[in-house]
């Protein structure tokens, strides 16, 4: 079975760039049956909170990416400490005593002689009675996984066959001086320990999966197969990082994006298939196929978001909204008739509560001077409620054979004076559901 995780670090608000990870796996585990995994990455005491643990969550059931299972790392830490020891009992995992100075001045001569800069390895040299002395100096090792010097390969989903020679890395830090895990060793033992499958992430990660590939082999486990995204970019390929604090999923919800037309725009952005209006979830998935992305950095313009999304909204069915519209007012009886008229004129749902504000109180009239005449003798020719489907077509034909007026001298004034408003729905559509004069 095809199962698949979303780990996001519970330090901030989730923003365009996670959920692009997160809608990839959602939907490679849901085409296929599987499931997916919302798995709290939160074993940095320091930065994560409970608030950012509910923000996830609230955002994800927002977007109806619902999760099979839950996990928390920070509940799993003996699982981690298991897995140290039997790294470190194969020779795998050692200790180092370098300061964060030392290190940094390691790199600094490196780079200074045309070398890379790896970690060279000097704590393997030291001796028992050396680690005694530093550690009675008071220095708390870190811990690294000791590499083997060889090419790692695999087939990535999106990427192709890739690459990576560990000679030319350093040895990764598992544990700092602290003793705080770092993701890398956690991330490989619980996608062992919750069968996961496949491992769908962002580009900036392959370097971790050539490492974290030896993890697996030195733990004895079969590694899921990966799948590296392209990273997004500004409309201008400016670093994307810059814009994230206005590209909160809790902000793009504020500002009126239907969920459907965010879930659909990352499912296609990147890929060889073009964004298009979908109106389920059940559309994106029909239409997701990972292979179809490419490898080039992904511009990502929040304008073309808001297009979408209002093309989207304009699209939807009123069983997808009616609870929407009863949530700003709208009665459930009038919702069919009343979005088919207003649904086209939409950019974001909440504006439907000023049109039924509209239908329901009645504005002031707007009349211009020169039409002060005209319009009251066209009021005078509306026939009674109830008005139906016809009586915009009727009463404007009387009007026009009364008047002489056509075309916009016709039209415009008339709905000033019922809608206060030059532009708007349908008028023959909108008509009938005007409480007051």
């Amino acid at each position: 079975m095809t199962v698949t995780r979303f780990a996001p670090s519970p330090t901030g608000l989730l923003h365009v760039g996670n959920l692009r990870t997160a809608v990839m796996n959602w939907a490679l585990a849901r085409r296929s049956g599987g499931a997916f995994i919302l798995r709290l990455d939160d074993t940095d005491k320091e930065r994560s909170e409970q608030r950012f643990i509910d923000a996830i969550r609230r955002d994800l059931e927002w977007l109806g990416l619902t999760w099979d299972r839950e996990e928390r790392q920070s509940e799993r830490l003996d699982h981690y400490a298991e897995a140290a020891e039997r790294l470190r009992a194969a020779g795998r995992l050692y200790d180092c005593f370098e300061t964060p100075l030392e290190l940094d001045l390691k790199r600094r001569k490196q780079l200074g002689m045309g070398l890379p800069p790896v970690y060279d390895r000097a704590a393997l040299k030291l001796t028992e009675a050396d680690k005694a002395r530093l550690r009675a100096e008071g220095r708390r090792p870190h811990q690294r996984f000791l590499l083997e010097s060889r090419e790692v390969a695999w087939d990535d989903l999106i990427r192709g066959p890739q690459h990576v020679d560990a000679a030319s890395l350093s040895d990764p830090v598992l544990f700092r001086e602290d003793g705080q895990l770092l993701y890398t060793l956690a991330s490989v033992v619980d996608d062992i320990e919750m069968g996961v499958s496949h491992v769908v992430r962002g580009a900036d990660h392959v370097t971790n999966t050539g490492t974290q590939l030896q993890i697996f082999a030195a733990l004895g486990a079969a590694p899921p197969a990966f799948a590296h995204h392209s990273l997004l970019t500004g409309p201008g390929g400016e670093a994307l990082s810059k814009r994230l604090g206005t590209l909160a999923l809790a902000d793009l919800r504020a500002a009126g994006v239907e969920p459907v037309a965010l879930v659909a725009f990352m499912a296609r952005l990147g890929s060889a298939r073009p964004v298009e209006v979908m109106t389920s979830l059940e559309e994106v998935l029909a239409g997701f196929e990972i292979a179809s992305f490419g490898l080039s950095p992904t511009r990502f313009d929040p304008d073309e978001l808001t297009l979408h999304s209002a093309k989207t909204l304009r699209g939807l069915p009123v069983e997808s909204v009616k609870e929407r519209l009863e949530d700003v007012g709208i009665p459930g009886n009038i919702a069919p008739e009343f979005w088919r008229a207003v649904a086209p004129n939409l950019d974001r749902l909440n504006d439907a509560a000023e049109w039924w504000a509209l239908c329901r109180d009645g504005v002031e009239a707007v009349v211009e001077p020169e039409d002060t005449a005209f319009v009251a003798e066209a009021m005078a020719l509306l026939p009674p409620r109830p008005w139906g489907a016809e009586t915009w077509r009727d009463w404007t034909a009387a009007v026009k054979a009364q008047t002489g007026r056509k075309g916009r001298g016709l039209f415009r004034p008339l709905r000033l004076a019922l809608t206060g408003r030059e532009h708007g729905p349908e008028m023959a559509a909108l008509l009938p559901l005007l409480r007051k004069p």
